[in-house]
């Protein structure tokens, strides 16, 4: 079965919502109006009267089969795209982490194939983890030939895969030069550094001080050195998962200033606080991950910065490993709990009831942040709207449909669940890809 007519949903264009029908061929979007009528007997009618009906989500930020010390991330690309599919969300970026001295278009080409298991869309991030003298021209190639719009740097962990300065720079002007973005893991290394090691000496070794060696200044001063070496160039820039109020504080005030400048928050940041890690290492251990889960003024400056747009989307970082095998590793020292939570099975709902049914944003910006800033940000095609031509790509939304979150349940491949007993109120009720459907 190729056409589908999905009849009577209710879709947002411009704020407003209209009753109409959707037409859907061959996984692209045909039509758009009122009554469209069935021709033949190859035509499945969907009814969708009373929900909504919206794009479906574009996850920018995912690591599924990460390689680790602790071992692969414990969602490859088909466990983590079934989760993100049975959450709503259709469309993931993913990353390409070369190794150092590794050509870029050589480590692409590896990740591509690992992701050809996936069952939605994907594209890639890829991060120049040193620089050599072809660094530039597979930057230029990867853009030009294979898609590649952003190319992602860490300020942190400069042992194996961040960057220096010197070398942030040269990928800046690259990037300028190319048309492309540079998005950046921004949390200075030196202070991570020394007071992971300062903890470990004086037998400080739970998850409590994983938070506690990463505080909320070696973000903010990340983002403030970035921001000033961005401008010093005019590169364009994105900060993945921002946590603080302070780094937003520094973001809002360079794009006031007309710097482009891009942000992305995650749910954990919107949803969670430090006080997970004040518990008994099973309980907090599923928490680690980078940056930590922050205070819940923090949590109140990111949802403002969401609702006056000065956070353009909302990624998961999703990347789970399991307790038992994986994270409990680390059962006597923090700094070898494997980092990482999953989440994108459940991003859609959270913001939906967290944020649209508790009114700090509105629907609107709901399906803006989920998926038509990031398709146009990192130049996704075909995604992120609803229109004519665009990949059927989509949500049926049941509006009061209500849900446990729980390890028991969930899609995702990890015996934890970092939003375990969080109850939500608007979940998928049938979703399309450009490839497949699912009820």
């Amino acid at each position: 079965m190729t056409r589908y007519i999905i009849k009577n949903g209710k879709i947002l264009i411009k704020n407003k919502t209209l009753k109409t029908d959707i037409l859907i061929e061959n996984g692209t979007i045909k039509q758009i109006e009122k009554d469209i009528p069935v021709l033949g007997d190859k035509t499945e009618i969907i009814d969708a009267k009373g929900r909504q009906v919206f794009p479906g989500g574009l996850d920018p930020h995912v690591h599924m089969e990460l390689p680790t010390p602790a071992g692969i991330s414990s969602d490859d690309f088909l466990s983590g795209s079934k989760a993100a599919l049975a959450g709503g969300t259709t469309s993931i970026i993913d990353f390409v982490t070369p190794k150092r001295g590794q050509s870029f278009i050589e480590a692409y080409e590896e990740r591509d194939a690992l992701a050809r298991e996936s069952i939605i869309d994907y594209k890639f991030h890829v991060s120049p983890t040193w620089w050599g003298n072809n660094s530039a021209h597979e930057m230029e190639f990867l853009k030009k030939e294979k898609g590649v719009h952003s190319f992602k740097c860490y300020m942190a962990y400069r042992d194996s895969i961040g960057i220096d300065d010197e070398t942030l720079l040269k990928v800046m002007k690259t990037a300028k030069r190319i048309k492309a973005l540079v998005t950046l893991h921004a949390e200075i290394d030196e202070i991570i550094v020394a007071n992971r090691k300062r903890y470990i000496r004086e037998g400080k070794t739970s998850p409590l001080y994983h938070p506690l060696s990463r505080p909320p200044k070696a973000e903010i001063k990340a983002v403030e050195k970035a921001i000033k070496m961005a401008a010093s160039v005019n590169c364009p820039i994105y900060f993945v998962h921002v946590s603080t109020d302070g780094a937003i504080k520094l973001i809002q005030e360079a794009q006031q200033y007309g710097q482009e400048v891009y942000a992305e928050t995650c749910p954990q940041y919107l949803l969670l606080d430090d006080s997970v890690y004040n518990q008994d290492f099973e309980k907090a251990a599923p928490f680690v991950l980078s940056p930590p889960l922050r205070k819940k003024e923090d949590q109140e400056a990111l949802w403002e910065a969401i609702a006056q747009g000065n956070i353009q989307t909302i990624g998961t970082d999703h990347c789970p490993f399991n307790l038992h095998g994986q994270k409990d590793l680390g059962k006597d020292d923090f700094t070898k709990i494997a980092n990482g939570a999953g989440g994108v099975e459940h991003r859609m709902s959270l913001l939906y009831t967290y944020g649209v049914l508790e009114g700090r944003i509105s629907f609107q910006q709901f399906i803006d942040i989920t998926s038509k800033n990031a398709a146009q940000i990192f130049q996704f095609d075909g995604k992120g709207e609803l229109k004519i031509g665009m990949d059927a790509d989509l949500v049926i939304w049941g509006e009061n449909k209500e849900l446990v979150i729980s390890a028991k349940t969930h899609h995702q491949r990890c015996d934890s669940n970092i939003y375990e007993g969080m109850e939500v109120k608007g979940t998928v009720e049938r979703v399309f890809s450009k490839h497949i459907t699912h009820a």
